[in-house]
């Protein structure tokens, strides 16, 4: 009889072959057991942040401004993305534009110049306002920011000096780590700085660089551009003197923008009833309705400015059931006041 040849060892060859030649799982280029200090020179923060971050230094343009820019950022194709964004530029004149004009500013500029840094050249970023944030007195907000398949939180302050953005993003949800990166960011105490009232005194002389864009003099309050579907066609422009919606803005808010002629931005607009005794007495034409319209899209005021007196109380009843998009201006929520159109015919 042949002896039966044993197969163990050969076994057992193979199976010690197939660990040591396994590929070994994928790891995150960043985790959060991997981060150190960051404490660039010549710069107001400190950070965690993975070691040895990209570093980039350049200018950019922003309307007839040169600001400069700092990145600091640690990313890779798969998430996460951690950065910091430092720019300088849009000098701090309490006396011409208030700290926030000053940062709404700073972010639209940082939404244009961020995106290709982390995907391709034509990624848009998509903000979408938080709420207000404070660091040691320093001014801020807190955004939500989509930038192709990554998504994330960005906390954008402004101080005397520069304007810092700390960015998280990923392309899969990691609360855990964003949060132990953004609570990371640390700005020294704010100091209280003496009132500019020499440039309040003749603004007419202040350096034209020193005037964030879209920021007025002192005498004429600054107001940021609309950004693309957040704000109505026409808003931009404060209401006249006399107009009864420049008195609804609060000490300290700003008044409601312009929007003109609303019909044709309205999301819901009923029609007035035509009443019995208008038609009887043959009343017909247009009537002109002044609303004033709530950071939510509701109307909140309504008087007729114009049209037959048997007309007017019913278009301005529809004038309150009017419903519009929320508007925005650099993020921030605003109220609109403009007037709607109602024409009967009999």
């Amino acid at each position: 009889m042949r002896p039966i040849r044993s197969v163990t060892f050969p076994l057992f060859l193979l199976f010690g072959l197939l660990l040591f030649t396994s590929p070994a799982p994928a790891q995150s280029s960043a985790n959060s057991s991997e981060l150190e200090t960051l404490r660039p020179e010549n710069e107001e923060f400190s950070i965690l942040m993975p070691k040895n971050p990209t570093v980039e230094m350049s200018k950019m343009p922003y309307h007839k401004m040169e600001l400069n820019m700092r990145l600091y950022l640690s990313t890779s194709q798969a998430g996460p993305v951690l950065a910091v964004v430092s720019l300088s530029g849009i000098k701090s004149n309490p006396a011409a534009y208030s700290e926030m004009e000053r940062l709404n500013s700073y972010v639209d500029a940082f939404k244009n110049f961020f995106p290709p840094k982390v995907r391709v050249k034509d990624a848009v970023a998509k903000l979408t306002l938080v709420g207000p944030k404070t660091l040691n007195g320093h001014v801020g907000r807190e955004y939500r920011l989509t930038i192709a398949d990554l998504s994330g939180t960005v906390q954008v302050f402004s101080t005397r000096k520069r304007f810092y953005a700390a960015v998280f993003l990923n392309t899969k949800k990691d609360d855990s780590f964003q949060d132990r990166f953004l609570s990371s960011f640390v700005l020294p105490e704010k100091i209280a700085e003496v009132p500019a009232t020499v440039a309040a005194q003749n603004p007419a002389k202040q350096n034209e660089a020193d005037v964030p864009p879209n920021a007025q003099p002192a005498n004429k309050p600054a107001l940021a551009q609309p950004q693309g579907t957040e704000a109505a066609a026409n808003a931009g422009t404060e209401p006249k003197p006399g107009d009864p919606a420049a008195s609804s803005a609060q000490p300290g808010q700003r008044a409601p923008i312009s929007g003109g002629v609303l019909n044709g931005k309205a999301l819901s607009l009923p029609k007035p009833e035509y009443p019995v005794d208008a038609r009887n007495a043959h009343a017909s034409g247009a009537v002109v309705v002044q609303v004033t319209i709530d950071e939510q899209g509701n109307v909140i005021a309504a008087h007729a400015v114009s049209g037959h007196p048997l007309l007017q109380q019913v278009s301005v009843n529809a004038a309150l059931l009017a419903k519009f998009s929320p508007t925005s201006l650099m993020g921030e929520p605003v109220k609109v006041t403009g007037v709607i159109t109602y024409n009967f015919a009999q």
